[in-house]
């Protein structure tokens, strides 16, 4: 493959923007074509940033030779289709988080890469970012002993038209899949797939969640996770790192960190952050960066997000909708029925 690697964005939202943002950021990546369900949506998109092809389809886009991997930046509903279309079409593809509605759907996506050879990434930009390794890394190498506590939230008070898609659960809507994910990956991040999971959560008359509230449990090492996530409420957005040597405070936004502060008993707290880096790019760039390290050194999986972590995520949130009585139209018979108890 050549030096750049060229893109395709499948979507033409929020997220799809700031991303595109960020690729044009960076020497190594192009964006070659945009598609929407309409054609005046991917007109005005590419008009926006500069790119060569709009389609007023997907199956346009994943049949363009030119495009080397595809961004699926659509609602949580629609990933699962969107993925698997360009997967079929031989295409590697970064698919935004939460990976897809349920485990049964993930689980889809990944055998079809996998018998593919195809790189597939869920876009959990955290894993990537520099300051989230470097907490691992000291993790790892036992700066705060065991971990015994994670607490991670992430909520906002959002004033939510009736028809809007965060307030709909036939499009995946509701705190969980867009906000929980963030907190919920964290602590696997730490701690690996919990085997205990408990919530509790205030739904709207839809049937979406609006504030949730997780407790997870690992029964090995006795470790445990206290998270929530809302709609309905401002929270710090904050997480925390507690061992038996130490501990690790993220301060507000600690999902894309610039800083977190190390304390430890008998020192001065010491301040880790992430040095001079690009400016005017939003965060993004680091997974942009995986994907595009891993597919020119011909890996179908990155080590930062392997696929199998993003199951074990999805199994969780499956746990927790199984606990609070949230339920989606893709959902089958055995969707959100998992193991954890």
């Amino acid at each position: 493959m050549s030096r750049t690697v060229r893109w395709g964005v499948l979507a033409t939202g929020g997220i799809a923007a700031r991303f595109t943002e960020d690729l044009l950021g960076m020497p190594d990546a192009g964006v070659v074509a945009v598609a929407s369900r309409t054609g005046a949506s991917a007109k005005a998109f590419a008009e926006r940033f500069g790119i060569g092809r709009a389609y007023g389809s997907w199956a346009e886009l994943v049949a363009d030779d030119e495009v080397d991997v595809v961004y699926v930046a659509t609602p949580h509903s629609a990933h699962r289709e969107a993925a698997g279309l360009a997967l079929e079409a031989g295409k590697h593809v970064l698919c935004e988080k939460a990976f897809t509605l349920n485990t049964r759907q993930a689980e889809e996506l990944v055998a079809l890469a996998r018998e593919r050879g195809l790189f597939l990434m869920e876009a959990m930009w955290t894993y990537c970012n520099p300051v989230i390794r470097r907490m691992t890394e000291l993790v790892r190498d036992g700066a705060i002993g065991d971990i015994r506590t994670v607490q991670a939230d992430f909520g906002f008070a959002g004033a939510f038209d009736a028809g809007h898609r965060l307030l709909d659960p036939a499009l995946g809507g509701g705190a969980l899949l867009d906000l929980g994910v963030y907190p919920v990956s964290f602590a696997h991040l730490l701690l690996g797939e919990p085997d205990r999971v408990q919530a509790d959560a205030l739904l709207s008359p839809e049937g979406a969640d609006l504030n949730t509230g997780m407790l997870l449990g690992w029964s090995g090492s006795g470790a445990t996770a206290l998270l929530a996530c809302s709609l309905v409420g401002d929270h710090p957005t904050t997480a925390s790192v507690t061992g038996t040597a130490g501990r690790i405070d993220f301060p507000h936004g600690f999902f894309y960190p610039e800083r977190f502060v190390l304390h430890r008993p008998g020192r001065e707290p010491e301040e880790f952050d992430s040095g001079p880096g690009p400016q005017g790019l939003s965060g993004l760039q680091y997974e942009a960066a995986e994907v595009m390290r891993a597919i020119r050194a011909g890996e179908t999986e990155s080590p930062l997000v392997p696929l199998d972590g993003s199951l074990a995520v999805m199994r969780t949130l499956d746990a927790v909708r199984d606990r609070i009585g949230v339920r989606y139209s893709a959902d089958g018979p055995g969707d959100s029925s998992p193991s954890a108890a």
